[in-house]
């Protein structure tokens, strides 16, 4: 059995953990899907993945999904493949072609963009939109107070909004940012909310994660170039 898909079955079996409390269930754990995020891992890792038969897939980088998953797209058919990382205007048209689920919605001029490419390729991409619940200057995602209005723009422009996702600062309690997220998406009656990565999913899935990005706790330290 590979390390990929021992890996594999020990996440399960924190997804399982984390949906318990009190010795009661609190979540369906086939509410919660894990994202293997593949980026700076190898091929021999991602192809390891695939041969334990885990098929919902994410990539920050446009250029690196294109040389990894690509081909591998041709080769799987099932596979679900997430955008999770910053998508610049200019490369909307391969993201368009490529992902089946962009999670990275963060600004006015990205959402321009995407309506007018997934028109142009006659596409309905589902979307995420980010959301900087700790407000840092430096990092991407739509401000709290700023939701309302860009979900507007976003369902004018055509755009199928199903969820939100958030990367919480890294000194401070994810959950309290989960927490948000959540009240955030009912607000606004929206159903997916990504967030948790290997370091914190067991905290995001008692607080209502539907989708966990899992990188490292999956495949090991990133060794690609």
């Amino acid at each position: 059995m590979n390390a990929i898909k021992e890996n594999l079955k020990d996440v399960h079996a924190k997804i399982h953990k984390a949906c318990i409390r009190n010795k009661e269930i609190i979540r369906d754990k086939d509410e919660v899907n894990l994202i293997a995020v593949s980026n700076r891992q190898t091929l021999t890792k991602i192809q390891d993945m695939l041969d334990s038969g885990h098929r919902v897939c994410g990539a920050t980088r446009i250029q690196e999904a294109q040389d990894h998953w690509q081909e591998l797209r041709e080769n799987y058919t099932d596979l679900q493949l997430h955008l999770i990382g910053p998508l610049q205007t200019n490369k909307v048209k391969e993201a368009v072609a490529l992902f089946d689920i962009i999670q990275s919605v963060d600004r006015p001029k990205l959402v321009h963009a995407l309506a007018k490419e997934m028109t142009k390729q006659d596409k309905q991409i589902p979307c995420l939109v980010q959301v900087n619940t700790g407000e840092e200057p430096q990092k991407s995602g739509i401000l709290p107070h700023e939701l309302e209005a860009f979900l507007t723009l976003c369902h004018d422009e055509g755009l199928n909004i199903i969820g939100l996702m958030c990367i919480p600062p890294q000194n401070e309690p994810p959950a309290l940012h989960f927490a948000f997220l959540k009240k955030l998406a009912d607000q606004h009656g929206l159903k997916e909310l990504s967030m948790g990565m290997s370091s914190d999913f067991e905290q995001a899935i008692p607080l209502g994660a539907t989708y966990i990005r899992v990188g490292t706790a999956l495949f090991g330290k990133r060794d690609a170039p």
